[in-house]
C-alpha cells in the first residue's frame, strides 16, 4: 500500500475519491491523499488562520502544569485544514508513518522534525499535538510524529502528521490507527508584509512621537528575528543615520495569549534583540535606542479576534 502525494498542478488531472464512511462535508486535502482503507471521522478547514508547528520533544509548563509547551516549534499563518482519520484494525502505525513520511520526501518535502513514543514527550506530547478526543486521547505508547516542508515560490506547505494506536479505549475501536494530518499553507511573505521606509518611519514619529512597526518577526514564543526582518531593521537604521539627533524606544508588543509576566519578558527581550542588531549590526550607539517591553498592555485593537492580535503583535518605535 502506498500513499500518494498530489502537487497542485497532478490535482487538475487526477480525481479524487470519495469515501461513504467519511463525516460529512470532508475531503482529503489535494496534495496529500489517504491511506488506503481510511476513513475521515473529523474535518476542519479555516481560509485563515494560526498554527504552531511541533518541532521539538513537549514537556509540562514549570509554572502552569496543566499547560504543555515544545522545546521548539514555530507559528505559521495561513490556509489551515485538519483532517482526522480512522485505519484498519491489521495496520501498524510504523507501516502507515513510512508510508506518509516516504511519500513527503518524495514530493520535495523537508522533514524538520520527527519522533516516537517517549521520545515525543509520552502523554504531554499526545495532549500537545491533537485535540483530546476518541481515538487519539490518552493513547501515546505508539504514537509516531513529523513535521515537514514543501518551499514554494507561491507560499510555503507544512505537513504535521500525527499517527496513533488506540490501546487505552476497548469495544470496536480498539488497537485501531488513528491518523491526524494538518496542511498548513502559508501566504508568501512579500504578499502578507507592509515595508515602511526610513523617510515614511520619519514623517511619522516627527508627527506623532511614534510609529508602530509589523515588519519584524520572531520565532515562535522566542526572541530570535527571523531573516526576513532584516530589510526592515535596516529601514530603522537609517532612519537612525539620516536623523543623528533621533533617540528612540525600541518597545516590544504582545497579544494577550498567556500571563502578563510571562508576556512583558518575551517583549522586553525581543526589544533587546532589535536593539542588539541595530548596534552590533548597522553601528548605532546604544545610548540612542532603548529596549522597552509592554507585553499586552498597550493594545491598538481588540484581543478577543486574530484580526486584533495580529494588529497588537508589534514592535514600536517611540520618540525621546
Amino acid at each position: 500500500m502506498r500513499i500518494f502525494i498530489i502537487i497542485l498542478f497532478l490535482a487538475l488531472f487526477l480525481t479524487q475519491n470519495t469515501y461513504a464512511e467519511d463525516v460529512s462535508g470532508s475531503s482529503d486535502h489535494p496534495m496529500v491523499s489517504r491511506y488506503e482503507g481510511s476513513s475521515i471521522t473529523d474535518y476542519d478547514f479555516r481560509e485563515f488562520d494560526e498554527y504552531e508547528i511541533l518541532l521539538g520533544k513537549v514537556k509540562r509548563d514549570p509554572e502552569s502544569p496543566s499547560d504543555k509547551i515544545a522545546e521548539s516549534s514555530e507559528a505559521l499563518e495561513g490556509k489551515v485544514t485538519r483532517i482526522s482519520y480512522y485505519l484498519p484494525e491489521d495496520r501498524s502505525t510504523l507501516e502507515v508513518f513510512r508510508n506518509y513520511e516516504d511519500a513527503l520526501k518524495a514530493a520535495g518535502f523537508e522533514i524538520l522534525f520527527t519522533c516516537t513514543n517517549n521520545e515525543c514527550g509520552g502523554r504531554d506530547f499526545n495532549h500537545k499535538v491533537v485535540e483530546y478526543s476518541a481515538g487519539f486521547g490518552d493513547n501515546y505508547s505508539e504514537q509516531r510524529f513529523l513535521a515537514a516542508k514543501l518551499a514554494r515560490d507561491e507560499g510555503d506547505v507544512y505537513v504535521s502528521l500525527y499517527t496513533v494506536k488506540n490501546t487505552s479505549g476497548g469495544g470496536p475501536d480498539r488497537n485501531h490507527i488513528y491518523t491526524q494530518v494538518d496542511v498548513i499553507e502559508v501566504a508568501p511573505m512579500q504578499e502578507a508584509m507592509v515595508t515602511v521606509d526610513a523617510k515614511a518611519m520619519a514623517e511619522e514619529i516627527f508627527e506623532t512621537g511614534s510609529i508602530s512597526i509589523y515588519g519584524i518577526l520572531f520565532d515562535f514564543d522566542k526572541a530570535d528575528i527571523k531573516p526576513e526582518s532584516a530589510a526592515t531593521i535596516k529601514e530603522i537604521a537609517s532612519l537612525l543615520t539620516n536623523n543623528p539627533n533621533l533617540k528612540l524606544f525600541i518597545v516590544g508588543h504582545t497579544d494577550n495569549k498567556g500571563s502578563l509576566d510571562y508576556n512583558t519578558n518575551l517583549s522586553q527581550k525581543r526589544a533587546e534583540a532589535v536593539v542588539g542588531v541595530l548596534v552590533s549590526d548597522h553601528g548605532i550607539a546604544s545610548s540612542r535606542v532603548t529596549p522597552k517591553g509592554l507585553g499586552f498592555l498597550a493594545p491598538v485593537a481588540s484581543n478577543s479576534s486574530e484580526d486584533g492580535r495580529a494588529k497588537n503583535r508589534r514592535v514600536e518605535l517611540v520618540e525621546y
